[in-house]
């Protein structure tokens, strides 16, 4: 059964940064294709950005295009979200999901394994 665990949210202000955490158990993390996802209060959850199970290709929603970089880390089982340059309007809970058929897309329903979340809020 794959786990899949989100780390590193908190409270900034804004312009500033934080580094999203993703680790998986359970499976061949290294295989797998990774999003993340965020969902603001009354608002449908959203595509932030993934990456290939090879790190070689990744994709951002326009709002976090320049500001927010997806990357695997050295570990085999853990992808990281850097988000720079942070807005009020990031503020939301984020969600790291992964698609075991490496398919690296922006559809919700393509990833199987959702962690449960981890809280960003950008405020002064």
């Amino acid at each position: 059964q794959v786990q899949v665990i989100e780390s590193g949210g908190g409270l900034v202000q804004p312009g500033g940064s934080l580094r999203l955490s993703c680790a998986a158990t359970g499976g061949t993390f290294s295989r797998y294709a990774t999003g993340w996802f965020r969902q603001a209060p009354a608002k449908e959850r959203e595509f932030v950005a993934h990456i290939s199970w090879s790190g070689a290709s990744t994709n951002y929603a326009d709002s976090v295009k320049g500001r927010f970089t997806i990357v695997r880390g050295d570990a085999e089982n853990v992808v990281y979200l850097q988000m720079n340059s942070l807005k009020r309007e990031d503020t939301a809970v984020y969600y790291c999901a992964v698609d075991p058929w490496g398919r690296a897309t922006t559809q919700r329903d393509d990833y199987e394994h959702w962690g449960q979340g981890t809280q960003v809020t950008v405020s002064s």
